[in-house]
């Protein structure tokens, strides 16, 4: 049974892997009978990777939470001494599942609505939104998601590192908005230079050390480097992973990103991609570089300090529902970088909660930003016209949950990895200045007045007051050149009627709206084109809701699993 257990890592890379091969396999084009049978597919693949996940956590032996489990170890490239070795313990295994259901959640999303209906990418149109490319695409970006969190080697970490860039590039570029290719160019720039950059801190590490096992590594805490070459491959490694995080200056590259991202691609973004980055450093940077984390602590908590007051800023400026959220990761991950500059135990599961956390509510915010992008055609929060909460109850309630929750109300899972980093700055580790971390925990206290700030402002806006009819193009987040199309026929237009060519359409619309078949134009108050919260979006978004309520109300069941580790990673009793 334990040696069948072994494989479960290896089944939860080669379900999605073999999913995605299937469908390089020729068939035929995609049509009716085609655009079902992704949906099947998309789903059982991701819900089978899902259910393994699930396992994996129900198998997991809590008591032992610091032992790596579910171990496989094999020669991957003899002659250079290259391992595939995969393993999970109380770090990566929050991670792991979390990868499985927002993927799944994201695939639920797309087909399980109407395949005609605003947003579905999954749907058969002549202009080609490639649905089966975009099964294919994020099926791969799961593969290097769940690889990432179960690498044990360092260039294996690096490769399944990599391995997401590709799939997140095509889904910003081909199933983005209007700028989505100077989005998808600006993605892949900045983080291929990072990787660069942290390819020659790990090479930095092997040629000291002459092993890549990260268990090794981590057990050694640096011995065989002196303390500059630490401080130099520290630097290295955390530049590569401070720009997936992303850490403030290398930040600029997000916000253009989600705003131009299809749904699924923002919350696969936030949700996963940005916690990568984060993970290296609890995984790979302090543990492995002792000396060089404390001569660079001091450095990485200014900048995430800078980086929460600067985010919070930005949002306060914003006019883009899903700018404004992207924004508020770079805050977000700036307490999760607090936590981990502070090497204490309560910093760094700070960190660690503070990643799951921002995983599911800002995966939460970006489906519903999406959502209300659909409906309303656009995410400029003045066009919204205000009173969401009237027009769409439940699609404004939720939009609010999720805003609450990620201002960090106490009693939902964005309280506790704010509060406990501030408290970890409060007493550092030793070694570090006190002082300094008391001026980190002021700022860092500043930053979540300001964020509970721009939250509220953003709500004011968009979910209270009397509603505005405005007519606005459908300008899809998951838009392609057909929807672009549409988009330049139309326009923005205020609203002078409340259907039919006085609301701005034309005598060959249908009922719905649409015209030869693609969105077009719908009234603000028309009940057709404003549908509150759908069956299928409820079935994605549910699971959310109870996570974010469960880790506010039990935060122990989440640092349960990663204290053990933690303590054993910065040497703590």
């Amino acid at each position: 049974m334990t040696s069948l257990m072994n494989w479960l890592p290896i089944m939860l890379l080669g379900v999605p892997l073999a999913g995605a091969v299937a469908l390089i396999v020729p068939s035929r084009p995609d049509g009716a009978a085609g655009g079902r049978s992704l949906h099947v597919h998309g789903l059982a693949v991701s819900g089978i990777t899902f259910a393994l996940s699930v396992v994996l956590a129900v198998a997991f032996d809590y008591g032992d939470a610091a032992r790596v489990q579910f171990e496989t170890d094999m020669a991957w490239i003899p002659g250079l001494d290259l391992r595939f070795h995969l393993g999970v313990d109380g770090i990566s295994l929050p991670l792991v599942v979390l990868t499985a259901l927002l993927t799944f959640l994201c695939f639920v999303y797309l087909s399980w609505g109407k395949a005609d209906g605003p947003g579905q990418l999954l749907r058969p149109a002549p202009a080609g939104t490639r649905p089966r490319a975009l099964v294919f695409t994020l099926l791969v970006l799961e593969v290097g998601m769940i690889g990432t969190f179960l690498a044990l080697d360092l260039l294996l970490f690096f490769v399944f590192f990599e391995i997401v860039l590709i799939p997140m590039y095509f889904v910003i570029a081909i199933w983005g908005g209007r700028a989505r290719r100077t989005a998808a160019i600006k993605f892949i720039l900045y983080t291929l230079l990072g990787s660069v950059v942290l390819l020659l801190g790990l090479l930095l590490i092997w040629a000291q050390t002459g092993t890549l096992d990260v268990i090794a590594l981590a057990r050694a805490q640096g011995t065989g480097m002196s303390r500059s070459v630490q401080i130099i491959a520290f630097v290295a490694v955390g530049i590569g992973l401070a720009v997936k995080t992303p850490m403030w200056p290398l930040h600029t590259w997000l916000p253009d990103a989600h705003t131009e991202a299809p749904t699924v691609g923002s919350v696969l973004l936030a949700g996963v991609l940005l916690k990568m980055g984060t993970y290296g450093f609890a995984r790979i940077a302090i543990p492995v570089l002792p000396d060089g984390a404390a001569a660079v602590a001091p450095w990485l908590g200014a900048f995430a300090v800078v980086g929460i007051i600067y985010g919070a800023l930005a949002c306060l400026a914003q006019r883009d529902l899903k700018r404004m959220i992207a924004y508020s990761s770079i805050g977000h991950m700036g307490f999760v970088l607090l936590g981990f500059a502070t090497l204490t135990p309560v910093g760094v599961n700070a960190a660690l909660f503070g990643n799951i956390a921002h995983g599911l509510i800002t995966g939460l915010l970006f489906f519903v930003a999406g959502a209300v992008k659909e409906r309303y055609g656009t995410a400029d929060m003045p066009a919204l016209g205000g009173g969401m909460l009237s027009r769409l109850p439940h699609l404004g309630s939720l939009l609010t949950f999720a805003c609450i929750a990620s201002l960090g109300l106490p009693g939902l899972a964005g309280f506790w990895g704010e509060m406990l980093a501030l408290l970890g700055a409060f007493e550092p580790a030793p070694g570090l200045s006190r002082p300094l971390f008391l001026t980190f925990m002021a700022v860092g206290g500043i930053g979540a007045v300001l964020t509970a700030a721009y939250f509220l402002v953003m709500l004011s806006r968009v979910t209270h007051g009397r509603p505005v009819d405005t007519v606005h193009v459908p300008a899809l987040a998951g838009s392609g050149p057909a929807e672009e199309a549409v988009a330049a026929d139309y326009g923005t237009l205020p609203l002078t009627g409340t259907s039919g060519a006085g609301a701005g359409g034309s005598a060959d619309e249908d009922d719905s709206g649409r015209r030869d078949g693609q969105p077009g134009p719908r009234a603000a108050g028309d009940a057709a084109g404003f549908r509150d919260v759908m069956r299928h979006e409820l079935v994605a978004w549910t699971p959310l809701v109870g996570l974010i309520l469960l880790f506010g109300l039990w935060p122990k069941a989440l640092l349960l699993v990663t204290d053990p580790v933690v303590r054993t990673l910065v040497g703590a009793p």
